[in-house]
């Protein structure tokens, strides 16, 4: 669906690159949410029997009649777009520079079921902050990746790439980019391989920041306070009535992804089968047209359609796997991962999957130089809250420029 506007020079070389949607594409696309088979209505009033019926057929209806994939594509073809090989995969990635002089270098990964349009709403507070009501001496030079087998990344076509072996190729496209120091920042997914580059410490990483802590997921953490025992319980129920997707992914990727790749309307609902706060506030925006923020009708089918038109629906489902296969491995070995070591940042928003408490953060991380609690935005907190989730980030690295 999409083409690169230069070839690439050479193995370490990055080329332009540019999206062209073919009409027939989204005309099949249309066709085929029109074609859809649906189950008959839940038998229950909430979603614990999983995406209601109100709220999928209303998403369909608006995708297959008056949205518009032009404008997203339009929205992403208007920044600096480039793609490069790393270890064999093509990874893709945006590069905007700021236009302010002395700006500190920010690499920010994406999760799932996101990607780089979760992301998209902060460019403009992080790398212009003055036009944003933020200092010129807080901008960012941000660089975008697309995780590998997702959206316009290549996919990969061996096992192994993990958190881990994303992180060491992040730190050779900051290595490609010029960047000697500089920083990273990750939710969800993003999170874990934000966490890995600390852990690992390539040359010129000086700092991270993020807002979901991954390493709860390693072991039971403290639950003494009131605050620690209100996290330990929003776990629980994380892990006893949220965590399908996340085991049918890290289990048996290729048996969803038949589903994923066929149905566009299948696709969506596991999409927006991840948690319950970012699932009502999905839910409101069609239902009832009320977004949260900036989660609007067309800003959640634009990330629906990327996966769609990218096929990318069972690769990245296939990483889960791949983490998986991987704290197997590190369980079975014993051998605990290395500190973090650099200056750590963590902001707490009220609507994760469970609310974070500092003392978690400090018996997870050494060195946590920043850390708070803010009053609104959930797990697609730099989605919905753009402008609150860059104040967030700014602050988080003050002190390393």
């Amino acid at each position: 669906m999409s083409v690169t506007t230069e070839a690439s020079a050479g193995a370490t070389g990055i080329w332009p690159f540019t999206i062209e949607t073919p009409d027939a594409e989204l005309q099949t696309l249309r066709g085929r949410i029109g074609a859809t088979r649906w189950p008959n209505k839940e038998l229950v009033d909430d979603r614990s029997q999983g995406v209601q019926s109100a709220t999928i057929h209303k998403l369909a209806d608006y995708w297959a009649s008056d949205y518009d994939w032009r404008n997203c594509e339009a929205k992403l073809n208007a920044l600096p777009q480039f793609k490069t090989e790393i270890d064999g995969v093509d990874i893709h990635f945006i590069h905007v520079k700021s236009p302010h002089a002395d700006a500190l270098p920010l690499i920010m990964t994406h999760g799932w079921p996101g990607s780089v349009i979760e992301l998209l709403e902060v460019v403009g507070p992080l790398t212009d902050p003055t036009a944003h009501g933020g200092r010129a001496e807080d901008a960012f030079d941000l660089v975008l990746p697309s995780l590998p087998g997702y959206g316009f990344s290549g996919e990969p076509t061996e096992v192994g790439w993990n958190v881990g072996r994303v992180a060491q190729a992040w730190a050779e496209l900051m290595h490609r980019l010029g960047y000697t120091r500089y920083v990273a920042q990750g939710g969800d997914v993003g999170a874990a391989v934000t966490d890995a580059m600390g852990r690992q410490a390539p040359e010129g990483l000086v700092g991270i920041h993020t807002n979901l802590l991954v390493t709860v997921l390693g072991g039971p953490q403290p639950a003494e306070s009131e605050e620690e025992r209100a996290a330990t319980d929003q776990l629980a129920t994380f892990r006893e009535s949220g965590f399908g997707y996340f085991l049918e992914m890290a289990t048996r990727p290729q048996t969803i992804g038949y589903a994923l790749l066929d149905s566009p309307v299948a696709l969506a609902a596991w999409m927006l089968d991840h948690d319950t706060d970012s699932y009502q506030k999905i839910s409101r925006a069609f239902v009832d047209g009320e977004p949260a923020g900036n989660l609007t009708r067309d800003h959640i089918v634009d990330n629906i359609t990327l996966y769609w038109l990218t096929g990318t629906g069972d690769s990245a489902a296939r990483s889960y796997w791949e983490d998986g296969q991987a704290l197997a491995q590190a369980s079975a070995s014993g051998q605990a991962p290395p500190e973090v070591s650099v200056p750590v940042g963590f902001t707490t928003f009220p609507g994760e999957i469970w609310r974070t408490p500092r003392s978690w953060v400090e018996n997870s991380y050494p060195n946590v130089t920043y850390f708070n609690e803010v009053d609104k935005g959930g797990h697609f907190a730099a989605w919905e809250e753009p402008e609150l989730f860059a104040t967030e980030v700014r602050a988080a690295f003050r002190s390393l420029r």
